[in-house]
């Protein structure tokens, strides 16, 4: 392992809902837990992509509360031990506080390390430049340098913030002149003709002890709070975090500090937020199609296609999204897929169950997930992750079903306790509590049929 990394860590941003990829991304299953390229979740794909250069001992990933469990299992899928490296917020307050907290987190372990931050549902597709360029950020931050690291414009992109660089500092890197807003088309053209201006990637290096200082001269109240919920060895509560104020880092440091560098970089980065730019970042086949999952694509071009669940038949599609859950679909050209945002909004404000979740929802012991549902009876199927269980109470007036499908499990209720194999059932009824558990090496599969009376 390269020296010049035995003292970064890096940190990873996974506190975003991403609803602009719904109905895939929903608020508690986020793009950065879907595996939307290859066989990696993006959280997978980014630890990986750091990990030869960096010691994962040394990533940390801040992330809600809600996504805890589900992160540390993604992590432990690619041989990354979680314990101790999560950093848990009780609700989302912005990529300042994220920052800070992960900054204060290290700072207990660590005199003065280095920090890189990355987004955790970003794709590269360049990994060696991005490592080049990773090299150097260290070399700037380790110089008192905070460096953003701008991406080279390739066409005039409307959704992403700019930043505009100024004279060159060191080692390639150039003063930033300001942060700009997303723009529209005619002044995005402006930008990628002047050669000056930088997509905003969100990702930063820094040393811990130059960005608190940041803080100190530019958001001295958002530091002081920040100060006084992690000065207690409790865990952080809602009411202390929504304290802090709702701010990014751009806004809150970099658009004010006169330590600040962007650092011109070509990797092929992409942040994945739309369905447009998920299409524009994957292989294409021979009609200019992406297409993943059981789809017949007859006369269709240049169009994005996903099936998750069932089989998808287009006929004369151009330019179009489709996109299918087993409880939802999304159809849009490509150009105002990003639109999507908006329904999701509707849904939520209709208290709809698919902006928050897929029929299938992660728990710690494993997953449920809901086949049918009407007035008096529901159909799950449990999936009970190997040393776990699945606890319940099942009601006077409920009468319930197990029926097993895969694997051998142990059923311990308030009367016996039983074994059951593949194949086999058990009736439960009357106001009983009921313990499922796996003591087996393979997932559990059962059928669970609940009936009210």
């Amino acid at each position: 392992m390269p020296d010049l990394m035995a003292n970064v860590y890096a940190v990873l941003l996974a506190g975003g809902s991403g609803t602009r990829l719904w109905p895939v991304s929903r608020k508690l299953y986020p793009k950065q837990l879907v595996k939307f390229i290859g066989k990696n979740s993006l959280v997978q794909s980014t630890i990986k992509r750091l990990s030869p250069v960096l010691d994962t001992e040394r990533i940390r990933i801040v992330c809600g509360e809600e996504h805890f469990h589900e992160t540390a299992r993604h992590m432990s899928e690619i041989g990354v031990q979680s314990e101790g490296k999560i950093i848990c917020e009780p609700c989302g307050r912005n990529t300042a506080p994220a920052i800070l907290l992960a900054v204060f987190n290290i700072l207990r372990s660590k005199q003065d390390p280095v920090l890189c931050v990355f987004p955790a549902d970003h794709v590269i597709r360049n990994i060696e430049s991005f490592h080049n360029k990773l090299n150097s950020a260290v070399h700037l931050a380790e110089k008192g340098y905070i460096v953003t690291f701008g991406i080279k414009p390739n066409y005039p992109e409307t959704g992403y913030g700019y930043v505009e660089g100024a004279e060159e500092i060191f080692d390639g890197a150039l003063a930033i002149k300001r942060f700009v807003e997303k723009p529209d088309a005619e002044t995005a053209k402006k930008y990628v003709k002047a050669g000056n201006f930088f997509w905003n990637s969100g990702m930063f290096a820094f040393m811990g002890s130059v960005m608190i200082e940041e803080f100190r001269k530019y958001q001295p109240e958002l530091l002081k709070i920040m100060e006084d919920i992690i000065s207690r060895d409790s865990p952080i509560t809602v009411d202390e975090y929504k304290r802090l104020p709702d701010i990014s880092i751009d806004h809150a440091i970099m658009e004010n500090t006169d330590k600040g560098v962007v650092l011109p970089s070509d990797f092929g980065w992409s942040d994945i937020g739309s369905w447009k730019s998920l299409y524009e970042f994957l292989p294409k086949d021979e009609n200019n199609n992406v297409i993943d999952g059981d789809v017949i694509a007859k006369d269709t071009k240049n169009c994005f296609i996903m099936s998750r669940d069932r089989l998808i038949a287009t006929n004369h599609l151009n330019r179009m999204v489709v996109v299918e859950t087993p409880d939802s679909v999304f159809i849009s050209d490509i150009d105002n897929s990003r639109d999507v945002k908006s329904i999701v909004n509707q849904l939520k404000g209709k208290g709809r169950r698919e902006y928050q979740k897929h029929k299938t929802v992660y728990h710690p012991w494993g997953s449920r997930t809901v086949l049918e549902q009407e007035d008096d009876i529901k159909v799950e199927r449990l999936a009970i992750y190997p040393g776990s269980n699945f606890q319940f109470k099942v009601d006077s007036s409920a009468l319930q079903h197990l029926i097993m499908i895969k694997g051998r499990a142990e059923i311990i209720s308030d009367r016996q306790t039983e074994f059951l194999d593949k194949g086999e059932s058990k009736v439960i009824s009357g106001n009983e509590s009921i313990k499922i558990d796996n003591p087996g090496k393979e997932l559990v599969y059962i059928i669970r049929v609940n009936i009210s009376n």
